[in-house]
């Protein structure tokens, strides 16, 4: 008998993408999107111009009618408020896109939401402190042997200050 525990087989890690596959899909069938890329790649899809101010928000499908082709979706589009003007003007164009996405015509509208977007926006890094604002804070802090960390301290409260 081996005083050692056996060792463990081999690892099979799935990607958390292959996991949350169900779950997403289930949330992104309540939207009535059939395929969860409209969302993901809107960007791609739609253009960098449009996709900075508008956002797919859900696709409408109109019921069925036994006997009939089924109905063209209408795509509900959240738009920032000043650009929704502008973004119904490119209405053809984003119909264009979205319909050879899919290989089809499956949208045969848009409808807009006016609404801040979802996407959370990149903060802004400021730049550095101004260099007057930093002498002022070098004036203050009194004996400090090392130069380096005498500026380093320096440009760190006037950028506290700023702030």
């Amino acid at each position: 008998m081996s005083k050692f525990p056996p060792k463990p087989g081999p690892i099979s890690a799935k990607p958390l993408s292959l996991l949350l596959n169900d779950v997403f899909a289930e949330a992104y069938a309540k939207q009535g999107f059939a395929a969860r890329e409209l969302v993901t790649r809107w960007a791609q899809i739609a253009g960098p111009e449009i996709a900075a101010h508008a956002e797919p928000l859900k696709m409408q499908w109109p019921r069925p009618v036994e006997g009939q082709p089924q109905e063209p979706a209408t795509l509900v589009l959240r738009v920032e408020g000043p650009m929704a003007l502008e973004i119904q003007h490119s209405a053809d164009v984003i119909l264009e896109r979205v319909n050879r996405f899919f290989g089809w015509s499956a949208v045969g509208k848009l409808a807009f939401r006016q609404a801040p977007l979802s996407r959370a926006r990149r903060p802004v890094r400021p730049g550095p402190p101004d260099p007057k604002s930093v002498a002022k804070v070098a004036e203050s802090l009194g004996d400090i042997e090392d130069e380096e960390l005498k500026t380093a301290l320096a440009r760190l409260g006037a950028a506290i200050k700023r702030n």
